[in-house]
């Protein structure tokens, strides 16, 4: 297990449960030492007095609170750790909330909560079924490094899982930031969320540090005196070029098919420019209306002469008969 970085206990109503924060993830990034060229030797930092100008060892070094520009008030640790503060050595819980409610940009580095003895196995099992089966997260308070602190306790894996969070005096409003208003088209919105749709996965597991192996491959071809690695052959820095939004959507949704073997069916995605409908009523209307009334005149004809033909026939049969009878 990870060295500890705190130990004190969750304070959840009557029920205390001492824990001990372990943080929740690593480090691998590669750190370089400050050298001196000609030489390699190493480049350190010293701590000087600003009024004497003499190195000062660690232990000669504490806090101090500028309260004016002439007079420095110092404060010790024995101080700190003194301060009445139910949240000294406790992580206070003092809500639940749903966790869909918590801004993400309110959260900072994240812990895990490991049980300190054997005691607390029961009510850290306690707290986190409660959790699973309410679905909530827990809001906390705790001090640590010399300051109160916003915490928020969700459970992960079995695991309780602590939060430092910002105080909401803390987020900076964005309003200011926000680009002024632009109108977007519908089908652009619908080409985009078409890009979206291509580009889920399930989980984000396959996500590498790929600035961080560049670097492991430079170091380790330096130190076996070979030639360094180059950049791949066509690659170009393309950052603040100004490209088309409609092409870049067609090409970008074309390629997520292309990177998922998606058979294009013999057509590519497109983004139209929009138009104002054109308004149909007017033309279509009349048209009807003159083939109906053509329609009506032609029947009428047809009817006309129908009639005129019955009328010449039935006076050629009277006609006949008068002349039969005389």
């Amino acid at each position: 297990m990870p060295r500890p970085l705190w130990a004190g206990a969750i304070s959840f109503g009557l029920v205390t449960i001492p824990v001990k924060i372990v943080s929740a993830t690593e480090d691998h990034d590669v750190h370089f030492h400050r050298v001196h060229l000609p030489d390699m030797g190493r480049v350190r930092t010293r701590k000087v007095c600003e009024i004497d100008g003499e190195v000062v060892s660690q232990d000669e070094i504490g806090k101090g609170y500028e309260v004016s520009k002439d007079e420095t008030v110092a404060v010790t640790d024995e101080e700190l750790e003194q301060m009445p503060l139910p949240t000294a050595k406790a992580i206070e819980i003092v809500t639940f909330v749903d966790g869909n409610t918590i801004d993400p940009v309110r959260i900072s580095d994240s812990y895990y909560l490991a049980v300190d003895g054997q005691v607390a196995a029961k009510p850290y099992t306690l707290l986190r079924r409660a959790l699973e089966r309410s679905s909530k997260v827990a809001v906390a308070k705790f001090a640590w490094h010399g300051r109160e602190r916003l915490g928020l306790l969700r459970i992960r894996e079995g695991a309780i899982m602590l939060h430092s969070m910002k105080w909401p005096d803390e987020v900076r409003n964005p309003q200011e930031l926000a680009p002024r208003v632009v109108e977007v088209g519908e089908e652009e919105i619908e080409q985009a969320l078409q890009l979206a749709d291509r580009m889920t996965i399930e989980n984000l597991s396959g996500f590498r540090d790929e600035y961080r192996q560049a670097l492991e491959d430079i170091i380790a071809a330096k130190t076996d005196g070979k030639p360094l690695p180059s950049a791949a052959d066509g690659e170009e820095n393309k950052a603040g070029e100004v490209v088309d939004l409609m092409a870049a959507l067609n090409a970008s949704v074309k390629a997520a098919k292309e990177s998922r073997g998606e058979d294009h069916d013999g057509e590519d995605a497109t983004v139209h420019e929009m138009r104002p409908a054109k308004k149909t009523s007017g033309r279509t209307a009349p048209a009807k209306k003159k083939a109906t009334s053509s329609k009506t005149a032609a029947a009428k004809k047809t009817t006309a002469r129908s009639t005129s033909a019955a009328k010449k026939s039935t006076g050629k049969k009277t006609a006949a008969k008068k002349r039969s009878a005389s």
